[in-house]
């Protein structure tokens, strides 16, 4: 077989790599623009939504936190513009959190107690199964502040927030905005046999499978359940541990019990600077996130995702 030059993998790069580039940075500002669309006019409908624009720095959240928003504004100067709630799994394949409104004042919960509760409310004879790895529970009493809502019965079992409850109500809001936003020709809502919420998005060029999670966004703390860096290395930096750490993180519904840990923003900054130190990581990552869609899992729900090689060039 005959060996790659330099040469031949730039070539490659223009012309796959960059040609990815384009289909992808046009599917997701289609994409984004349609779901702006939803999630406002679910925000509109329930205010415990906010609007996909209203992600990262834009949270109501943290509005009465001013030196966080200058800290995060001062880290993001300079780097690629990115979507703080769109992750492109693959070419066809999104997801996309959005943020609830009105928990503020997060605090890990120290004591550990049994749950003997079904998702419906049901009494149980054992305790519910302990959270897998990054994954927890989330009870209103972890936050200082609280909107009333988050106190409800369609949410909330003996105290806990449940992922399950969150997403079936998430999903009655967004079957009935696709409605009232005259958006059914370009949002479907797909049959699940979880309880997660799938949507097909058409865009101009193809059709965009897309999950959508209610995200809790923590941004004045890292969880001690996630302990990174697992070892002492050159890189990171001790320095730039302690500055990706503080974009703090996000609990995602994608469960009926547990709530599952998500790092999509400290993940994004991480990845900005692969190459700080004169590396070509970043190149070599796309390189193989090309050939992950042509070769080694092509199609539209590929088991490796993009997600899955960032761990690569970090390691």
């Amino acid at each position: 077989m005959k060996p790659f030059t330099d040469e031949d993998v730039e070539i490659y790069i223009q012309s796959k790599v960059e040609q990815r580039h384009y289909l992808v940075s046009k599917a997701v500002e289609e994409v984004q623009k349609i779901i702006q669309q939803l999630t406002a006019e679910i925000s509109y409908k329930a205010t415990r939504f906010q609007a996909i624009s209203n992600s990262g720095i834009h949270n109501e959240n943290i509005k009465d936190q001013p030196a966080l928003l200058a800290k995060w504004s001062a880290m993001l100067q300079g780097k690629r513009p990115f979507h703080p709630s769109i992750q492109v799994l693959a070419p066809s394949q999104f997801l996309i959190t959005v943020p609830l409104r009105g928990l503020t004042g997060y605090r890990e919960r120290q004591l550990r107690h049994w749950r003997y509760y079904t998702v419906h409310g049901a009494k149980l004879l054992s305790s519910v199964r302990d959270p897998e790895e990054l994954h927890q529970w989330l009870e209103v009493e972890q936050f200082s502040k609280s909107l009333q809502q988050w106190h409800e019965k369609d949410v909330n079992i003996e105290g806990d927030l449940v992922p399950a409850k969150v997403l079936i109500v998430f999903r009655e809001l967004v079957e009935k905005s696709i409605i009232s936003c005259n958006l059914a020709s370009k949002v479907t809502v797909l049959e699940s046999f979880s309880s997660v919420v799938r949507v097909a998005v058409e865009t101009s060029e193809s059709q965009v499978e897309v999950e959508l999670v209610p995200a809790v966004e923590i941004p004045t703390c890292w969880p001690k359940k996630a302990r990174w860096p697992r070892c002492l290395k050159h890189w990171p930096s001790q320095e730039k541990v302690q500055c990706i750490k503080s974009l703090g993180f996000d609990l995602l519904a994608r469960s009926n019990y547990h709530w599952q840990l998500c790092f999509s923003r400290a993940e994004h900054i991480l990845m900005e600077g692969l190459d700080e130190d004169g590396g070509c990581r970043m190149k070599c990552f796309r390189v193989m996130r090309q050939m992950k869609e042509d070769v080694w899992c092509a199609g539209n729900k590929p088991v490796i995702t993009a997600y899955h090689l960032q761990l690569l060039p970090a390691s």
